[in-house]
């Protein structure tokens, strides 16, 4: 069977020097390899995928072992699971999942290598003889230990 360490290897040297990373890389037992890459710069094109596909593939002996080969950028519906999506994601909506089970939505105002900081908007009541209520924004940090998933949402204002 094809090695994860092995294909991670080759991306980055594919992608060393330019502004893609690599997401993730899945080997399953029938050697199909799945690779999600994505470009911190700008959104990334199809040929960004093909090159790749074809590095890959060039590195690999189809002689020795077989494999199917699939390479794309993560879709809208999966979680962010390395730094630089999150980097990549500051100023939009974002829904966080604690392990304990608590979620939090709001936008993602900044990421590091500990965790991100989110700025949530919640309408509540600030007095009880009130029946106005007034928006409170607050910034809450999570650390990625914490974080059971985050996905960023989609907006169609």
């Amino acid at each position: 069977m094809i090695q994860e360490e092995t294909i991670v290897k080759l991306i980055g040297e594919k992608l060393a020097g330019t502004t893609k990373f690599l997401v993730e890389v899945k080997v399953k037992p029938s050697n199909k390899i799945i690779i999600f890459i994505d470009d911190a710069a700008q959104g990334l094109a199809i040929n960004d995928c093909v090159e790749l596909s074809k590095f890959v593939e060039s590195r690999l002996n189809r002689e020795v072992e077989d494999f199917e080969l699939e390479v794309s950028s993560p879709g809208m519906d999966q979680p962010m699971l390395v730094l630089p999506q999150y980097i990549k994601s500051i100023g939009r909506q974002v829904a966080v999942i604690l392990k304990d089970g608590n979620k939090h939505v709001g936008k993602l105002i900044a990421a590091d290598e500990k965790g991100i900081v989110i700025e949530k908007t919640t309408r509540e009541r600030t007095d009880a003889s009130k029946k106005k209520k007034e928006l409170i924004t607050e910034h809450i940090q999570i650390q990625f230990p914490e974080m059971k998933e985050a996905r960023k949402m989609v907006s169609f204002n």
